[in-house]
């Protein structure tokens, strides 16, 4: 049985519509899946690179040997399998009897790699992250713009200087010049009248009258001035030294041991978290142990073969053999009455070690630098804005939108109250 032509052409253009409308759909589902696995990538590139950072980096680098290998690469080198392995217990992968373990092991002076209790993404998470940045491939330097042809930056600086400066004096001097006219004005009309024989008595005296500077120091006006002035410095000077109790703004003690910030967190890159282990789980960031700093300067000394350690690393050593603490003298001191939580500025709020501490990877003696006073601490929660990314806060923001356009701050959810801070 023959269809006829216009049936024909009627049912193609319909088969047509309908693989186009099936192909299309298709790619949608494709592009949806491909961004949804993009997403979740890019996560656990994130939580690969926290876990890096605060765990990994103190002894390893992506591109560059520190205390253990470079780890570009390392997923083509061995399995993940192995890798996961060898993150969980290096130890027992190399009593396994593992030839890459084992030689691993020799290279690096018979150091043992720290154990991590990881789950299982966590340990594809750091994978994931440590393939990203072989992708990326190591980091190139960052040329500094080029000055002005002929003048370097402290040249630059100096005339910028020089020009302030030279301007003024232009000013200073155009102001004694103004001044040396009005004075000659005021002596060649002083003179004039003199002169003059029609002056009434009260303009005589007037003109001939005398500069007299101890009527003036004797008058009871110049006395309330200046009883005034001496008043109110010494007042200033007093509340200032009672605002100033307790505040121990650049304080930086001699510590027993010469441990540098910069150094460690400047030059090492050790994350903060890694020695104040408890800034993530408790009210006190807590002061390191000494095992802390053994679980590096014990390997340290392994891997550069060196018999003996410097002076301030030896006290390390000595405090271990005599079983006892080191004397680390407290820097940041907050009153008794005043509460403060790291774990909860720290996870909740996110806020940074240095916003508190300041830039600590460039201090080689850490000192306090804020005020930490109640109203450095009042400021801070008038104007830091609250990250509204969970459930908890999704009633008060939308309590707080109906009543203002401005961002929610920690002040508006009761960051101002008493015993937010005062027990």
């Amino acid at each position: 049985m023959s269809i006829p032509i216009k049936l024909r052409s009627g049912l193609l253009i319909i088969a047509s519509i309908f693989l186009i409308s099936f192909h299309s759909n298709v790619q949608a589902q494709d592009t949806t899946a491909t961004a949804s696995t993009s997403a979740l990538n890019v996560e656990m590139v994130a939580a690969g690179e926290l876990l890096f950072k605060n765990n990994c980096l103190v002894c390893h680098d992506i591109h560059s040997q520190k205390v253990g290998p470079a780890l570009a690469n390392v997923y083509e080198r061995r399995s993940v399998e192995w890798i996961k392995a060898f993150i969980a217990n290096s130890q027992k992968v190399i009593q396994s009897g593992d030839e890459y373990a084992v030689a691993l092991y020799k290279q690096y002076n018979n150091t043992l790699m720290t154990s991590f209790d990881f789950s299982d993404e966590e340990k594809m998470a750091v994978i994931e992250y440590i393939k990203s940045e072989t992708i990326k491939g190591p980091p190139v330097a960052v040329a500094a713009a080029s000055p002005a042809a002929g003048v370097t930056p402290q040249q630059e600086s100096i005339l910028s200087k020089t020009t302030l400066v030279v301007l003024l004096i232009i000013l200073l001097l155009v102001l004694i010049m103004i001044l040396v006219v009005l004075f000659i004005l005021v002596s060649v009309l002083t003179r004039y009248l003199q002169q003059k024989a029609s002056l009434s008595p009260e303009d005589q005296e007037v003109v001939f009258q005398r500069f007299q500077i101890g009527h003036y120091i004797r008058s009871p006006g110049f006395i309330w001035i200046v009883t005034f002035i001496f008043t109110a410095l010494v007042i200033k000077t007093v509340i200032d030294g009672l605002f100033g109790i307790g505040v121990q703004q650049n304080y930086a003690p001699t510590q027993p041991i010469a441990f540098s910030h910069k150094v460690h967190a400047g030059d090492f890159k050790i994350d903060c978290n890694y020695c104040h282990t408890g800034v993530r789980v408790s009210k006190s960031a807590n002061i390191p142990s000494v095992n802390i700093c053994l679980n590096c300067h014990s390997s340290i000394l392994k891997i550069t073969g060196a018999t003996t350690a410097s002076t301030e690393i030896q006290k390390i050593f000595a405090a271990k053999e005599s079983n006892t603490p080191i004397q680390w003298v407290r820097v940041h001191n907050l009153p008794d009455l005043a509460y403060f939580n790291h774990a909860q500025h720290f996870n909740v709020g996110g806020i940074t070690c240095q916003t508190c501490h300041g830039a600590v990877e460039t201090m080689t003696v850490l000192k306090q630098d804020a005020n930490l006073t109640m109203g450095w601490c009042i400021d801070c929660h008038r104007k830091t804005e609250i990250k509204v990314d969970n459930g908890y806060y999704d009633r008060l923001s939308e309590l707080h939108s109906k009543t203002s356009k401005k961002p929610m701050v920690v002040e508006d959810i009761g960051g101002l109250e008493c015993s937010k801070c005062h027990y």
